[in-house]
Parts: C-alpha cells; sequence; structure tokens
C-alpha cells in the first residue's frame, strides 16, 4: 500500500519541483501526510 501510495505522490512533488517550487511541493506533501 505504502509503495503504491508512494508513485503517485512522488510525481506530484516531482511536477512541482520541476517547476522551481519548493513551496508547492511542501504543501502537497503536507497535505498528503
Amino acid at each position: 500500500m505504502t509503495e503504491v501510495k508512494s508513485r503517485p505522490i512522488r510525481v506530484l512533488i516531482g511536477k512541482p519541483g520541476l517547476d522551481g517550487h519548493d513551496r508547492g511541493a511542501k504543501v502537497v506533501a503536507r497535505a498528503l501526510r
């Protein structure tokens, strides 16, 4: 379950990361947490 959930979460965090939005990635990670 953790591995399956980690896949989409990584993509969501990677998208804003490429855009240069570190805050966006942190917010997404916090919301998912």
